[in-house]
């Protein structure tokens, strides 16, 4: 056999020796994070009928697993408690060996929504998140927080596989992480202790129907789901269509065993009329969570901050945020966190608030309350409870004050109106007196202005900034008494 001759022979020997070796999704890698103490989900490709067995490098347990007729396998192991201690797990199909290494079993939280979940540490153009410098230099030596980032593609069909990697944090790469996921796992990590993965798969400028798949989007709404239908759809906003996010960027990490969702949306769907974006949120939690088949998934999200689009004194951002609310709580297992204290009041036209610590830590506290029992740990806003009217005053009650609220005078937001339906600022301030009856202690509203009031309205405006908050310092919820 001839040079020319022997080396073609060793390429194609190389080439199908490679190509027979099991292949991997490649969110199963060097340095993802596994679900801790539960049966964690493994998967990938070879020759359809051949069996693939998984060997673990923490115990001696092995599995298995035949592909179909599409080569797809899925197989299951055990994951050990968390810990830092790298792990491995080898793949073999009889054809040649896959090993991943610098394996942690931790907790594994999914990052979904649009833009201000997908904005990085470094922040976007003209967008700066707080503190980006010092971020970078606390990052030096620490590797507890790893994630892997799904590229944002829409396809008309749901897809398997992504091109991703598992990331460690560090200076040289948290940059690139979402701000708001790593905030979040920054303080899960502190407080367990324990390694914390995040997947990211988000896009944005998305609506909550780029999520739903092709039966949700035609059983429940109007919108397009066939090629010629999305492609007319607004297609200057590819962002906004339908269905195509879900099926290009969420449905390849739908196998993954994951501990729960944070959700930062809603921006694309200001405008929607009645109770649509609540009953759509729900709808979609409800078909994450069936197509996870992991139980009722913990689902954290964000009320989007206040806004100015051109119109201070509008309404149509209050009342998506008021449908953010009524959303959580219609799902079970969720929980919202407010963030009309979390805007600069520089930051009126920026869609992308520079705080988001704020953001990721308010998401960590309503998991570590609800997911990880500390319930000791304050985590929930103020919200109206209800009011009374006495005279020319509005007496008002909250929940989850936790027994205090932020200040006692000069508190800002408030607006009182009348039978005309005109609003009005008002001037609010604590109430105490002896006594032990109903109205010892409240929130008490008036305005000049309204000598009959009926009607409280509470930074219920496109943008707004009120500055009252509970013992905790989460600030309260937007809110209307009336339903004008």
């Amino acid at each position: 056999m001839n040079k020319k001759a022997l080396l073609l022979a060793i390429v194609v020997a190389a080439a199908t020796a490679v190509q027979a070796k099991v292949r991997l999704h490649h969110l199963v890698s060097d340095n993802m994070i596994i679900q801790q103490q539960t049966d964690v989900r493994l998967w990938g490709w070879t020759k359809p009928g051949k069996k693939v067995t998984a060997t673990i490098s923490w115990s001696d347990q092995k599995s298995e697993a035949k592909a179909d007729k599409q080569g797809r396998w899925l197989l299951t192991v055990q994951s050990p408690k968390a810990s830092y201690e790298p792990l491995s797990i080898t793949f073999d199909d009889g054809d040649g060996k896959v090993t991943i290494n610098n394996v942690l079993a931790g907790e594994v939280w999914v990052c979904a929504g649009q833009s201000n979940m997908e904005m990085p540490v470094r922040g976007f153009g003209n967008c700066p998140v707080d503190n980006y410098l010092q971020e970078v230099i606390n990052a030096a030596g620490s590797r507890q927080v790893r994630s892997a980032k799904i590229p944002s593609i829409m396809r008309m069909t749901p897809q398997e596989d992504a091109d991703t990697q598992w990331r460690e944090s560090s200076p040289a790469t948290v940059s690139d992480f979402s701000a708001t996921g790593y905030f979040f796992a920054k303080l899960l990590n502190k407080m367990l202790n324990i390694p914390i993965g995040l997947i990211e798969a988000n896009k944005g400028g998305s609506r909550v129907e780029s999520w739903l798949t092709k039966e949700n989007l035609e059983k429940y709404t109007q919108e397009p789901t066939d090629s010629m239908g999305i492609v007319n759809f607004k297609k200057e906003w590819d962002y906004h269509r339908a269905m195509l996010w879900g099926n290009g960027t969420f449905n390849p990490i739908l196998n993954y065993t994951v501990k729960g969702i944070i959700f930062y949306q809603g921006c694309s769907n200001v405008g929607d009329p009645g109770n649509q974006y609540s009953e759509r949120l729900k709808l979609l939690v409800e078909q994450w969570r069936k197509q996870f088949g992991l139980g009722e998934l913990p689902f954290f999200f964000v009320q989007i901050a206040p806004f100015d689009s051109g119109d201070k004194q509008g309404t149509w951002n209050a009342i998506l945020q008021e449908q953010q609310f009524r959303a959580s709580q219609i799902i079970p297992n969720s929980g919202l966190v407010c963030l009309n204290d979390a805007v600069y009041p520089y930051e009126g036209t920026q869609i992308h608030p520079a705080q988001k610590r704020k953001v990721g830590e308010r998401l960590a506290l309503q998991a570590l309350n609800k997911t990880y029992g500390m319930q000791w740990l304050m985590c929930e806003s103020m919200s109206f409870r209800d009011m009374q009217i006495k005279d020319d005053k509005v007496m008002l009650h909250f929940n989850n004050d936790y027994g205090s609220i932020s200040r006692f005078e000069d508190i800002q937001g408030f607006e009182v109106a009348g039978n005309d339906r005109v609003f009005y600022p008002a001037k609010a301030s604590h109430f105490w007196q002896p006594g032990g009856g109903y109205w010892d202690e409240c929130v008490v509203v008036s305005s000049d202005e309204v000598k009959d009031p009926v009607a409280v309205r509470y930074c219920f405006r496109n943008w707004q900034l009120g500055n009252l908050a509970n013992a905790a310092g989460l600030p309260l919820f937007p809110f209307r008494s009336d339903n004008w």
